[in-house]
């Protein structure tokens, strides 16, 4: 009886260890994920610099192997010049989230009707869903300051919190990650270009279904 129980213990403790480096080895591929924490700063991420630095972080400690992280941010300039596009700072693709799961194969793909994001598949580093409309804390706006192409909004007025170094006045534009939205919305159900957020501090982000979560892409 005992050697059984110990083969049975073997047995188990082999499997759970087989699991586990599963998972590790697809977390160590992942090139795609949302931040499972924002900043804690409203908008305010330290601009590009400082969002990349986050997106780097978090992977680093997820255990991914790749090193170039980009945050899908947009940013504007002053006087008419052109900003900078999300879409132009996250490579080429594809992409996959910590569980393996193909999101885009190009930005092209990322930027049509046909690609993989939803609430299961836009999961964090740790490869978590996060919360959306419906559940009892609504986290589905996502920073992006872009329009539904990617590039930066020429709509006038603030679009990026002060490209990202605000943390009260002012508005970033949102996608939610599990593509929901009112049925008036002009771009409903857009992973990164729903609506304006309230303001740029943490509770103004919170109060419109936010909590300055992004989305971070390996760029090499």
């Amino acid at each position: 009886m005992k050697r059984t129980i110990v083969r049975l213990w073997a047995a188990s403790t082999i499997i759970g260890l087989g699991l586990t480096a599963a998972v590790h080895a697809q977390q160590a591929g992942m090139t795609f994920f949302v931040t499972s924490v924002g900043k804690g700063d409203g908008a305010n991420l330290g601009g590009l610099d400082g969002a990349d630095a986050h997106c780097q972080a978090l992977a680093k400690a997820a255990g991914a192997t790749k090193t170039n992280w980009r945050a899908y941010l947009s940013t504007t300039a002053p006087g008419g010049d052109a900003g900078v596009n999300a879409r132009d700072r996250i490579g080429k693709g594809p992409w996959q989230n910590a569980k393996g799961e193909v999101i885009a194969s190009s930005v092209e793909n990322l930027h049509s009707a046909s690609n993989k994001l939803t609430k299961q598949s836009a999961l964090t580093e740790k490869g978590e869903v996060v919360s959306g409309r419906g559940d009892s804390v609504n986290m589905h706006d996502m920073l992006t300051g872009s329009d539904p192409d990617g590039m930066f909004s020429t709509a006038g007025g603030d679009t990026t919190c002060g490209n990202w170094t605000k943390n009260g006045e002012g508005s970033a534009i949102v996608g939610h990650h599990d593509r929901i939205g009112l049925k008036d919305s002009r771009h409903m159900k857009s992973w990164n270009s729903s609506h304006g957020s309230r303001n740029c501090s943490q509770d103004g982000l919170k109060s419109t279904g936010g909590a300055g979560l992004f989305y971070c892409f390996a760029a090499d």
